[in-house]
């Protein structure tokens, strides 16, 4: 038989009496550890009441871990690179339909944008000019704006000494100048070389070297202003200069004024020509356009 004091098999789990010490203790004394009465060896504590459900300190929570991140991801891709091919086709269908236009002779269709705040003429060099190209276009561009400026200033200045007596008739004339050269240098040499930047054509280029020069030797002609078209007083050159500060220091001011700035506009127009010319012939044009000009001329002697 087992012994009263063996432990129970069909126990869950073994326990630990906590008054072990206090049992021993109370051996020893011949005392009991409940009022002085008998030691019960057999008694132990009784165990805990189970836990409520769901009392698991939020360890059984459910916790949301997005799965298709990874799905979301390549989704995203998937439309990034379909948009991206459809922008490459769009592009090379432009392309495509330009190059069959600069072969067939007609002439691109643009998009008028620039001022910005009155839209009059096409002028898009960081997109339609290409990058090692773009601070000469720029530069370009600039000597166009120049010579408008020059042009404004020489009808202020004109104004002024119509003002003062000398005149209607180099009013008149200075606003001609005004009116027909900003147009007039737009069309003849500064959209050949912005359309020659494009499409690399020689022909443009011989456009451009042509107006350029006629461009740049009115820019010298103004600057000195000689007495032979209405005694020179019609554009702001050195020599009115002198003439008419003797009568006026403001006009003679202005005129002075006119002069630095038809000065300016030359120089920067022969650096302007100069690297133009540079990349004309390092590139070979020079001898395609030669070969143009000679096929042109063959053709007219046929016909």
């Amino acid at each position: 038989m087992a012994g009263r004091f063996d432990r129970n098999p069909f126990d869950e789990e073994q326990e630990v009496n906590p008054f072990a010490d206090q049992v021993a203790r109370g051996k020893a004394s011949g005392q009991s550890n409940y009022g002085g009465g008998a030691f019960n060896p057999t008694s132990r504590l009784s165990p805990l009441p189970p836990e409520p459900a769901g009392f698991n300190y939020d360890r059984d929570a459910p916790i949301d871990i997005p799965l298709d991140t990874s799905t979301d991801l390549k989704k995203k891709e998937r439309e990034l690179r379909a948009k991206e091919i459809e922008l490459t086709r769009r592009e090379q269908d432009v392309k495509r339909r330009e190059d069959a236009l600069a072969r067939a002779g007609g002439i691109v269709l643009e998009d008028k944008n620039w001022p910005p705040f009155l839209p009059i003429i096409h002028n898009d060099i960081a997109n339609d000019v290409p990058d090692h190209l773009q601070r000469l276009a720029y530069v370009a561009f600039s000597t166009w704006l120049g010579l408008c400026l020059c042009l404004l200033w020489n009808v202020i200045a004109v104004s002024a000494a119509w003002v003062k007596g000398e005149g209607p008739t180099i009013w008149f004339l200075a606003v001609i100048y005004f009116i027909a050269g900003c147009p007039l240098a737009f069309l003849l040499w500064y959209r050949p070389l912005y359309r020659a930047f494009r499409t690399e054509s020689a022909m443009k280029f011989g456009w451009f070297f042509l107006f350029y020069l006629l461009h740049l030797g009115f820019c010298i002609f103004a600057a000195v202003a000689p007495p032979i078209v209405f005694k020179g007083k019609s554009l702001t050159g050195i020599l009115p200069a002198i003439n008419v500060i003797g009568d006026s220091a403001i006009v003679g001011i202005l005129y002075f004024v006119g002069f630095g700035l038809f000065c300016l506009e030359a120089v920067i127009s022969v650096y302007v020509i100069q690297q133009v010319y540079m990349y004309f012939r390092g590139t070979g044009k020079e001898a395609e356009m030669k070969r143009q000009a000679a096929r042109g001329a063959i053709r007219a002697a046929i016909s």
